[in-house]
């Protein structure tokens, strides 16, 4: 089941953005890594859940510690369908000295459930369904602002690096920044 999850990701990085442009090198090698693991039993399981997706993704490794510090992975692997704005083991090293050990204490569980669901949306969204201006509501309640520029997506001041990695559950957009939601609204 393992490398079924890892066959299908790699199919989609590699085929599931429906772009022309060239992929980048990063997601070039886990392509590579995991088409390597795929095997003929792997090829006729159903597709991994958002949870299964991102725990068999290398670089989303800390998105996977951060579900299982919030104790949303049981959530994650429910039926959905759900959008996941999904941030890079990068983009979780960006956050200021000691930030994401500070949110995986158990004292901050709450604020570490308000970043994630600010990552998640209802529904399977694709690339193709967002618009420029659009304002989408997420788990936590607080929204997100889609912009378009060109074939680029962004979602306040994150890029959308490798969009539309179906999942059984929904669908995952890896991106390049945790965003944070607003306080105060």
């Amino acid at each position: 089941m393992k490398n079924l999850s890892i066959f299908i990701c790699a199919t989609f990085l590699m085929f599931g953005c429906n772009s022309n442009e060239p992929m980048t090198e990063s997601s070039e090698v886990v392509a590579e890594e995991t088409e390597a693991m795929a095997t003929e039993e792997t090829m006729t399981a159903e597709a991994p859940t958002i949870v299964e997706l991102a725990s068999n993704t290398p670089n989303l490794s800390t998105l996977v510690t951060a579900l299982q510090a919030a104790d949303l992975v049981t959530a994650m692997q429910g039926a959905g369908p759900y959008t996941v704005f999904a941030p890079t083991d990068e983009a979780f090293a960006a956050l200021p000295a000691g930030t994401l050990d500070n949110l995986l204490k158990p004292e901050n569980k709450q604020q570490l459930v308000d970043i994630l669901t600010y990552h998640v949306t209802e529904g399977s969204a694709m690339a193709a369904d967002l618009s420029d201006g659009m304002k989408v509501k997420t788990l936590n309640g607080k929204e997100l602002t889609v912009m378009m520029e060109g074939d680029k997506v962004m979602l306040n001041e994150a890029t959308v690096t490798t969009p539309n990695v179906e999942a059984s559950n929904g669908v995952v957009h890896i991106i390049d920044k945790v965003m944070l939601p607003p306080t105060g609204m």
